[in-house]
């Protein structure tokens, strides 16, 4: 019992030393969670996707293959991903409290960019501002600013299934 322990400890340093999965990058976390809420509608949208990219762009000065690794190794984490708690807990471990903030209020730009927002979007959202520590008031600032920087006049135009 206490060799299987061990090896998965090892295990997991040996991966984290190798950097192929990055499982403590905090970069793979947010775009993993990103992809967590595009896929809580069940359409991943080609808006969302480039949304995305802008996104990580401006976040992390990525571009090229730079950002094209970033979004894969953040997308395939997420599809192999059971609940959202590796990538709230690498992102508490990594990001500051406004940090945490700004990260719903991408998650948020996410959900706008297909010009809808689904009861989903929402409740993943949510889970994940929970996760991560960020107040409910502050969620909701940052929706309503995410609603803006969308350009979307009103809020009742958006699908709140």
């Amino acid at each position: 019992m206490f060799e299987k322990i061990s090896r998965f400890l090892q295990d997991i340093t040996t991966d984290a030393e190798d950097g192929n999965d990055r499982p403590n990058d905090a970069r793979v976390a947010v775009v993993a969670l990103c992809y967590q809420v595009m896929e809580a509608d069940g359409v991943i949208s080609e808006s969302e996707q480039k949304r995305l990219r802008e996104l990580m762009e401006n976040q992390y000065g990525l571009r090229g293959s730079g950002l094209d690794d970033l979004i894969a190794a953040g997308e395939e984490a997420g599809s192999e991903a059971v609940d959202f708690y590796r990538f709230t807990s690498d992102v508490k471990r990594h990001l500051d409290e406004d940090q945490r903030i700004k990260l719903i209020g991408l998650l948020w730009d996410i959900a706008y960019a297909d010009g809808s927002r689904s009861e989903m979007e929402d409740n993943v959202v949510w889970r994940i501002a929970e996760l991560i520590g960020v107040s409910g008031r502050d969620r909701v600032l940052e929706r309503q600013d995410a609603l803006k920087r969308a350009s979307i006049s009103d809020e009742k135009d958006i699908n709140t299934q």
